[in-house]
């Protein structure tokens, strides 16, 4: 779902008058990317050139999903291009202290050394506006520096950014340590009546049991989140509907999401893995609301025996599943042996062209880690929540899902931190059979699809923006 609008005529006038070249960087990761990209499309509708940098390393993988031999989308003013991460090609980019200590060592110089290039070339005119995700908010510090405006794009909830912005209270009342972000008090954290309770160890940047790691981590999120001030604006990939309470902590963001790809540009939205299509036509043989999709996202990774026990859950519930299982996903993986977890009901793949396959009218529910594009993308499709969360933000995600706009359950574990397969039937079968939760999950699509429509409020503030960038 893409914004909505009645001015096709206008646009195609704004297209022949507009020339702004606008640069926009996410942070290295798919689920960065993706909302990303999609903005860039609909900012590229209104005229404007979009040049999308990437690190080399996803550039590749990006180049490698699309058609061969491109650099830029079809129908678009959208240039990809890509500087480097300062890692070698072999390093391992899960690596967060080793990444997030070359990002800032290396982008920052590569970033404006790029900028001063293309704004010495005679080709699509000088860079006027730079819109980094909010994880790449150092991005702002280069903007001011070198005199172009600039704007950051939060790829996740109003709530997780509020988080950020209050790590110097959440020091000084004594929650976390200074030095690292790490929990000292075992209190939940509770910013607004409206906004779910954050035990501290569950925060967004508290992601590894590894103290250097984890110091890197909060080193990096402090130092993106004082760049934001420097920022003109600050957008958020979310809804005020969703998230009312948020936005009455934080006066300057704005809401512009769900920032979803539309019907014509879901197949060149920078996936990292070619999406496996053949899912579409399989779900088209699968009786109404039956289908149970399990998706991780693009870090989750499972363990031999977890993977076997939810493997073992989904045959339990007697129910048709797709499942995706990307080649990272679990050590033990092959194609070859992927087979024998499939069962007669059931479906693997590796990557999924996932909006499309929580509209289809087969899915029953959808086993989530519950990061934020896949929180979104089932919002947007009515689909209730058998909830998983795997790090960061995706437990504050999960409470949202469960407790705030209660489509959704969650998933118990066992005294080893696993979900058993006994679990997953039960739990399943409890979603499924839960006409209030359907019913909710109905509702709440609608509310949220409404916003992108004109007179919407994520409608409005995009084309608040859109207006910006065109007087810069």
């Amino acid at each position: 779902m893409g914004f909505h609008t009645e001015r096709e005529r206008e646009r195609e006038n704004e297209r022949e008058m507009s020339n702004e070249h606008v640069l926009v960087l996410p942070f290295p990761a798919q689920g960065h990317v993706n909302p990303l990209m999609n903005f860039s499309r609909e900012i590229a509708k209104h005229g404007s050139k979009i040049t999308f940098v990437s690190t080399d390393f996803c550039h590749t993988q990006m180049m490698t999903a699309m058609a061969p031999g491109k650099d830029s989308l079809p129908g678009s003013e959208i240039k990809l291009v890509s500087i480097s991460d300062g890692l070698c090609p072999e390093d391992d980019r899960n690596d967060f202290r080793k990444l997030l200590v070359s990002i800032l060592a290396t982008m920052p110089t590569r970033l404006e050394e790029l900028i001063r290039g293309i704004n010495a070339s005679n080709g699509d005119g000088k860079i006027s506006c730079i819109i980094a995700d909010g994880n790449m908010g150092w991005a702002m510090e280069v903007a001011n520096k070198m005199g172009i405006r600039g704007a950051i794009l939060w790829p996740a909830s109003a709530a997780s950014f509020a988080l950020v912005t209050r790590i110097p209270n959440l020091i000084d009342d004594g929650f976390i340590d200074m030095s690292n972000g790490t929990p000292m008090q075992r209190h939940a954290i509770q910013l607004h009546s409206g906004i779910p309770a954050v035990y501290p160890q569950n925060l967004p940047w508290n992601c590894s049991a590894d103290q250097s790691t984890q110091k890197s981590v909060f080193d990096y999120v402090s130092k993106y989140a004082q760049a934001w001030k420097l920022a003109d604006w600050w957008l958020c990939n979310t809804a005020y509907e969703l998230e009312p309470a948020a936005f009455s902590l934080l006066p300057k963001l704005l809401p512009v999401g769900p920032i979803m790809a539309s019907d014509q540009t879901r197949n060149v939205r920078g996936q990292f893995l070619p999406e496996d299509t053949s899912c579409l036509n399989w779900l088209d043989q699968q009786p109404h609301c039956s289908v149970i999709y399990v998706a991780f996202g693009s870090f989750a990774v499972l363990d031999p025996i977890q993977f076997q026990e939810l493997a073992f859950g989904l045959e339990l519930t007697n129910r048709p599943f797709l499942w995706v299982v990307r080649p990272d996903s679990c050590n033990i993986l092959n194609d070859a042996n992927l087979n024998k977890f499939e069962s007669t009901r059931g479906k693997i793949i590796r990557w999924a062209p996932q909006p499309k396959v929580l509209s289809h009218p087969a899915i029953a529910c959808f086993i989530s880690h519950c990061g934020w594009n896949s929180t979104l993308d089932g919002i947007t499709s009515g689909v209730p929540f058998l909830c998983w969360p795997y790090f960061a933000d995706q437990v504050l995600d999960m409470k949202y899902i469960c407790d705030v706009w209660k489509v959704g359950l969650g998933l118990e574990s066992d005294q080893d931190g696993r979900i058993l397969r006994g679990e997953f039937r039960k739990k399943v079968e409890e979603l499924v059979s839960d006409e209030s939760i359907r019913a909710r999950s109905l509702e709440l699509k609608e509310m949220v699809r409404s916003v992108m429509e004109e007179g919407g409020n994520s409608c409005r503030n995009f084309n608040n923006f859109i207006n910006w960038l065109k007087k810069g």
